[in-house]
């Protein structure tokens, strides 16, 4: 099949994968970008043809930025396609609505939103904005893959004129459950702009549940085929979306490889020889409160403090990442990770050279921080809340001896598939991770090879390659089956999604029915 014919590959996300650097000259300088996201759709973009859509990550427009632009899809084998944005929308859609009102709902931390009416307006321009860079590049044949949570409305700015290309979205943060979900006021317009998808992606099946659950709550005039199918089939104004669950994965041969390379070797090699005879326990994590430091750092206090045999046994590596510095709530969190480092190395560091925590906060090199992971024999990985979690099927990936431990957060999307070799914790219950920690610490070598090497099989088996081709093979069929109108399953005829909808964002008030049982 020609590219033309099965069309090409159109990524849309927040930001472009290119690095945009300020010169001392005023002028900017453009370098590709780098991560498991980007070499994964590399190949396929040149494979197929493909555009890639972003914000450069600057304000204003540079009309020079055009032609490295050009040039950089030159380099690459696909081309990209800047959306630039003003200082104003910036604040009112990135900081604003996505940071201050999104990222917080979505992880459970209602209480830190700012519902401010201006920032809805200020999102629904920009993701038009997003949604005028599409409509410029793409034909009919194509695949449209918007991604994450700052483009939600994207599809429904485009269907509203009358643009014919495959939509496919996936989030990539969690989806919460009716009753967090709920507080937004514009929940309503969300789910119908995501139902303008012809496929919508989550990273679990627990947060394609939430969407379900919340469509059934808030949008019961949605038509729903059958929950138990991989991908559910909806159906809203006569038109027809599917959504499923796509847990994204790494390129575990490429941190493999890595990993065991001269200079990672040297680097673990380093640091043992600065710790030796101890267990190096390595939390790390972007600056967030999402991610349960204190609550982490808490919990390596009470083990401890529990647990005595793990006094100059231990050392607990802690690498946080700077992040959005100049937020306040941000500044606070530093603060009280600080202090409790503080506190717990002045409680239990002792005469010689044990200090229980070394604290890091700082970006990291990619060979610095994969000497991290190959040297650490336990990772400590307890988010409040996270879609997947990388850094969990990263540390997997680069432990070439099989004898880590991972202790990984329940509320982890990463959870669902390394259940079988982690030791999962609830990430608030501070003597249970203390016990965990333990419990690695003392764990026999042949119970650590066995967990490590069923996470290592899974990981492998679904990396991030596996990812984009389901997806992208679930977004041709699901775009082709519904432009052929004979997408809904004839043994169980479209039923009503019911539910206690209400009004908001302006959309029309609905009556309030029973939930029904989901389908067997």
């Amino acid at each position: 099949m020609n590219t033309d014919a099965r069309g090409r590959l159109i990524v849309v996300s927040n930001r472009l994968p290119l690095r945009v650097t300020p010169t001392t000259s005023g002028a900017c300088r453009v370098s590709p970008g780098s991560g498991g996201l980007v070499s994964a759709m590399a190949p396929v973009m040149r494979a197929r043809g493909g555009v890639w859509i972003g914000w450069p990550g600057i304000s204003g427009e540079d009309p020079g930025l055009a032609v490295q632009f050009r040039a950089a899809g030159k380099q690459q084998g696909y081309s990209f396609e800047p959306v630039f944005l003003s200082q104003e929308e910036c604040d009112s859609f990135y900081y604003g609505f996505s940071n201050e009102i999104v990222w917080p709902l979505f992880h459970d931390l209602q209480s830190l939103c700012n519902f401010d009416p201006t920032y809805w307006q200020g999102y629904l321009n920009v993701n038009g904005k997003y949604a005028d860079a599409i409509a410029r590049r793409a034909r009919r044949t194509d695949v449209v893959w918007i991604h994450d949570y700052h483009l939600m409305n994207v599809a429904a700015s485009l269907r509203g004129r009358g643009r014919g290309a495959r939509l496919a979205f996936f989030l990539h943060i969690p989806f919460p459950s009716p009753d967090i979900f709920g507080k937004l006021p514009w929940r309503r317009s969300v789910l119908r702009a995501l139902l303008a998808h012809d496929l919508v992606g989550f990273q679990t099946r627990r947060d394609r549940r939430n969407f379900l659950d919340c469509l059934t709550e808030y949008l019961p005039e949605a038509e729903l085929g059958s929950r138990s199918q991989p991908l559910a089939r909806l159906r809203l104004d006569g038109h027809e979306c599917r959504a499923g669950s796509f847990p994204i994965g790494i390129d575990h041969n490429d941190f493999y490889r890595r990993a065991v390379s001269p200079e990672v070797v040297r680097r673990a090699d380093h640091l043992t020889r600065l710790l030796p005879n101890r267990s190096l326990i390595l939390g790390v994590d972007r600056l967030d409160y999402t991610k349960g430091i204190p609550e982490r750092l808490c919990a390596f206090g009470k083990a401890l403090e529990r647990y005595p045999d793990l006094r100059e046994r231990v050392t607990l590596i802690q690498v946080v990442v700077p992040s959005r510095a100049d937020i306040p709530q941000y500044q606070e969190l530093k603060a009280r990770i600080e202090n409790l480092v503080g506190e717990i190395n002045g409680r239990f560091t002792r005469p010689g050279d044990w200090v229980p925590i070394h604290y890091v906060f700082r970006s990291l090199e990619s060979e610095e921080l994969l000497g991290y992971y190959h040297a650490c024999q336990i990772a400590l990985i307890t988010p409040l809340k996270d879609g997947m979690n990388l850094v969990a099927k990263e540390y997997c990936a680069c432990d070439p001896d099989e004898n880590g431990v991972l202790i990984l957060s329940e509320f982890a999307g990463a959870a669902t598939q390394m259940a079988n070799g982690a030791l999962l914790v609830n990430p608030y219950d501070v003597e249970g991770i203390a016990d965990a920690i333990h419990a690695a610490v003392v764990m026999p070598g042949r119970e650590r090879r066995a967990r490590m090497r069923r996470l290592r099989r899974g990981i492998r088996r679904q990396d991030v390659f596996w990812w984009v081709e389901t997806f992208i093979q679930a977004a041709i069929e699901a775009g082709t089956d519904i432009a052929a109108a004979r997408a809904w399953p004839s043994r169980e005829p479209a039923r009503k999604l019911t539910g206690a909808g209400r009004t908001s964002g302006g959309s029309n008030p609905t009556p309030e029915h029973g939930r029904p049982k989901p389908p067997a």
